[in-house]
């Protein structure tokens, strides 16, 4: 099994992450979309080790969706997921509201070839108006773990720094039934759709949303090449709120979102710091029944090995 590679771009904002030959990842630390996508870090392309590609980037329906990204639609009055707001009693509404989440300092970035890789960089996040709202920090990792799969590790440290407390809430916290997006968001390829959703209560659809699991994912299809692939996603059991309903799609497109928000606004008292962990284990193959629950182990172990 080959060691992965690090490359950080300062120049273009990006940390970049190799498997030989493929590229796994580049993690795009700064981003210059328009204010109403809120500007923020992101993975893409998302790559299995054999080159399929994972994720989508800015697609026509919903252009702030990003390949794998860190977003909050309601935090407090402000946006940080981009595009409009759900209000109650009237719907989404285009509002002065889309923040931006800036990287301040670029803290560590494994550079070279190593065994493991880490991206640390503290973030300013900002309202529309200016004021600047949270504080985080923010580690990324990286593992091969087979000759057929990898791992991702997300961990945030955010303060809030507002003055003020703010409430973490979602779409159906302001009154959209089951419509509970915000947390780590990933968006598959358009070939993805109607493929199958993985949970351990059993792989399924669209009737998954909501649901509560310690883990969730995706297999889907891919164009050009006759292959599957899937994603497992694994929630801290040290998180808030764990384990926590999720927010999956299959019928419409492809997603997956561990949403610790989804039906009740989470306090984020003035002062306070909230940490979330997650692991994303990236395969080549099917994952429905068993192996599903394989690669959730796979992320288990991945966070106890403390990578994130």
């Amino acid at each position: 099994m080959s060691a992965l590679h690090g490359r950080h771009e300062p120049g273009t904002g990006e940390y970049r992450v190799g498997d030989g030959a493929v590229e796994l990842t580049r993690y795009h630390y700064v981003s210059d979309v328009a204010q109403l996508e809120s500007p923020r870090p992101y993975l893409h392309p998302l790559r299995t080790r054999a080159g399929h590609l994972v994720s989508l980037y800015r697609p026509w329906d919903h252009v702030w969706h990003k390949g794998i990204t860190w977003s909050l639609p309601h935090l407090g009055p402000d946006n940080f997921w981009g595009g409009p707001t759900f209000v109650r009693g009237e719907g989404y509404r285009q509002l002065e509201n889309d923040g931006s989440m800036d990287t301040v300092e670029v803290t560590s970035a494994t550079e070279g070839t190593a065994e493991e890789l880490r991206f640390t960089h503290r973030l300013r996040w900002t309202t529309q108006r200016g004021e600047q709202v949270v504080a985080e920090e923010r580690t990324l990792g990286f593992r091969l773990v087979d000759d057929a799969t990898w791992a991702l590790t997300f961990s945030t440290a955010m303060k809030n720094v507002s003055g003020a407390g703010i409430a973490i809430g979602s779409p159906t916290t302001a009154g959209r039934d089951n419509a509970g997006y915000g947390g780590l968001f990933w968006r598959g390829p358009r070939s993805f759709t109607d493929g199958t959703v993985l949970a351990p209560q059993g792989d399924g659809g669209d009737e998954l949303r909501g649901q509560r699991a310690a883990w969730m994912g995706f297999t889907g299809r891919h164009d050009e090449v006759d292959a599957a692939s899937s994603l497992v996603f694994v929630d801290a059991a040290d998180n808030p709120r764990h384990p926590p309903q999720w927010f999956v799609r299959s019928e419409q497109f492809a997603a997956v979102c561990p949403a610790p928000f989804f039906s009740e606004e989470l306090p984020f008292a003035a002062g306070s710091t909230l940490r979330f962990r997650y692991a994303v284990v990236i395969a080549d193959g099917s994952a429905e029944g068993s192996r599903g629950r394989e690669l959730a182990q796979v992320g288990r172990d991945v966070l106890a090995a403390g990578l994130s």
